[in-house]
């Protein structure tokens, strides 16, 4: 039940980012809570959704680099 309702939240997010874009920060943080809920349940994100958290991070690191 945790893993239904933690991957709702999980499409609902991405949902919402193609329709408003947010920041890539707190779309980060989001994405980092969401696969840390999955994890404390025993469940293995899966990859794709930790491909797009590694995305993200080197986002961020480029941005925070001025590489942008």
């Amino acid at each position: 039940m945790a893993f239904d309702k933690i991957k709702t939240e999980i499409g609902l997010l991405l949902t919402e980012m193609q329709n408003e874009p947010r920041d890539v920060q707190q779309v980060a943080l989001l994405i980092h809570e969401k696969i840390r809920e999955l994890q404390v349940f025993g469940l293995p994100p899966p990859q794709d959704l930790l491909d797009f958290e590694m995305a993200l991070d080197a986002e961020m690191e480029r941005d925070r680099l001025g590489l942008g």
